[in-house]
Parts: structure tokens; sequence; C-alpha cells
């Protein structure tokens, strides 16, 4: 297994001004987390584009938000070293006062720029969220962030590092290890295993968008991500070109016996694209059988790091059901 770590973030906010989200807000948050560290961060915002600037090697904004790697063998973008983690259930609209939580993960050594999101954190606030209201005179309604808690999604357990009103903000100390999804993965089934899709999952195969779960495609996308994670952010990847195929090979013999997804169709807006991008992807639960021995630690991973398309703006989230 490679080198990948990952730190998990929740943030924990309150409704200042009423707030109404899009139907799947992560692309919004995406954009809000882009925004509050270019205007905080960036020395040299008359340039068009992080690919642009001749300081996009070491900026801290680039890292974030636009990583680019001359050498990259897959060419000059490589996966993005965070996801969003958007609202869950159906609430769209949240008045002064409530609750509004989401989280961040980061990626392998990216962990030693998370001040820099610490420090953006008022930018984030005064930037608002979702759509503009007519009885906000066209602005977006906002939040208070109140405190921000690293947390291991395996074990459950929390630490807070920041709250408002206290300057001090602590070391995460809750990272999620090689060691961590071994164990984890130990106590899954070998036989049977079921996947919840939390938000839209868009798998494409063969350049062909797969509207049903099949395990195999699903399986040959989260190892070549979870690849590209390790080369770019861990010390390693985890496994040959070879060896990647061979499992995919492997996955074909495991099958679906329950299918109960569903097809969502969305679009969201592009700023970078100035269009309605599509991130509609599979919803619900799905069931597979079959020798899942090679698979749990990365159905595990598939987890902690999503899948498929988009994943930067929250989609591609399962949960594998313990």
């Amino acid at each position: 297994m490679g080198s990948l770590v990952t730190h998990h973030f929740l943030f924990t906010t309150e409704v200042v001004t009423p707030l109404e989200l899009d139907q799947h807000s992560g692309s919004a948050l995406r954009g809000n987390l882009f925004q509050s560290v270019w205007e905080r961060f960036c020395s040299n915002k008359v340039s068009p584009s992080c690919a642009d600037c001749m300081l996009h090697a070491t900026c801290p904004v680039s890292a974030l938000v636009a990583p680019l790697r001359e050498e990259n063998p897959r060419g000059r973008d490589i996966p993005r070293p965070y996801i969003i983690l958007p609202p869950l259930g159906e609430t769209r609209r949240y008045e002064a006062g409530e609750t509004l939580l989401f989280g961040v993960t980061l990626f392998g050594s990216i962990i030693q720029l998370l001040p820099y999101l610490m420090l953006s954190a008022s930018a984030l606030e005064a930037a608002g969220l979702g759509r503009k209201l007519p009885e906000h005179r066209g602005s977006r309604g906002r939040f208070r962030i109140k405190h921000i808690e690293a947390y291991n999604p395996l074990s459950g357990l929390r630490q807070r590092l920041y709250e408002k009103g206290k300057p001090l903000v602590d070391v995460p100390t809750l990272p999620v290890s090689v060691a961590d999804v071994q164990a984890s993965a130990s106590q899954l089934s070998t036989s049977r295993i079921t996947l919840t899709f939390l938000t839209p999952t868009r798998i494409v195969e063969k350049e062909h968008l797969l509207h049903h779960a099949v395990f195999a495609p699903l399986m040959h996308r989260l190892l070549e991500r979870l690849t590209a994670l390790e080369e770019a952010y861990g010390e390693e990847a985890s496994m040959t070109t070879e060896e990647l195929w061979r499992l995919v090979e492997l996955a074909e013999q495991v099958h679906c016996v329950e299918d109960a997804t569903t097809w969502e169709e969305l679009a969201s807006y592009s700023n970078r694209l100035k269009r309605l991008t599509p991130i509609a992807g599979l919803l619900g639960h799905v069931t597979f059988s079959g020798d899942l021995t090679p698979f749990r630690e990365f159905l595990l991973w598939g987890e902690l790091i999503h899948i498929g398309k988009s994943c930067v703006k929250g989609n591609g989230w399962y949960r594998v059901e313990r």
C-alpha cells in the first residue's frame, strides 16, 4: 500500500443572514474557498491564471487551488490537493441563527499549507454563500465560522483546532494513515458490500458515461485517482500500472446484486469556462457481491478521497456501509 495520508476538517458555522443553497453546494463552497485564498495571498493578481504566473511553482495559492507541475507525466495539471464536503440533507434555506456544516479534506504534504486556509477564514465569511437574494438587495447570505475541527472519519475522533474569538490555532493530530485504513478494512465483509453515494457520482469509462453502478469501472477510476494522489502528495504510488490492470481484471468478477441508485441531472457554473458544466451522477445505494478481499482497503480510500468527475466540488462522495 502507498504512502498517502488524508487530513479531514469540519467547519461549524452560524448563519448570520438568511442564505439559500443550490441542490448540491460543493461548487459554490469550492469557489468561495478559491476566492478567499486568492484575495488574501495572491501577490500577482494581474496574471490571468495561475498557469500564466511566473510565481506558480512557489505560490501557496497555486499549490492549493491550481497545482501545476511541468514535469508531471500526465500533463501540466495534477489532482487538486483538497476536496469539499458539502452540506448533506434536504435543507436549502438556512435562517439566521441556524447551523451550517461543511468539510474540507487535504491530501498528504499539502497539510503544510493549512495555515493559509485558516488565515482566509475572514475572507470566506465576507464572501457570503449561495444564491443572491432580493431580501439582501442582490447579495448572498452570510455565515460566521464558530469553530473548525480536525476529525478522523474512520475512528470518529475529533480535535478542535480553531474557535471564534481565540487567536491561537492548534496543530491537527488526527490524520488518516495507511494503517488506519488497513485496520478498518479488515472489519469489512470479503464477499458482500454496500456503497451509498451521498453526492452525485459521475464515472466515465472508455469515453462512456455510466448511468448504472458497475464495479470494475468504479474500481478502475478509484485506483487511478488514488495512484495520482499518492504520486503528487505522498511518497510513492502504491502499485505499478501492471498491478492496477490486474486488479481491474479481478474486479470484473464482482457483480451488482442490488441497485437502488438513481441518476440525478445537475450542472454547475464554471467561472473559468464561463458556462455551465455537468455534475450529474449516481445517488443512492448499491450492493456488490464476489471476492472483495483485494478491494476492501481501496474502497475505504475511495470513501476518503472521493471518485469520478468533479471530486473537488464534493461529487463522488460515498459511504461504505459497515
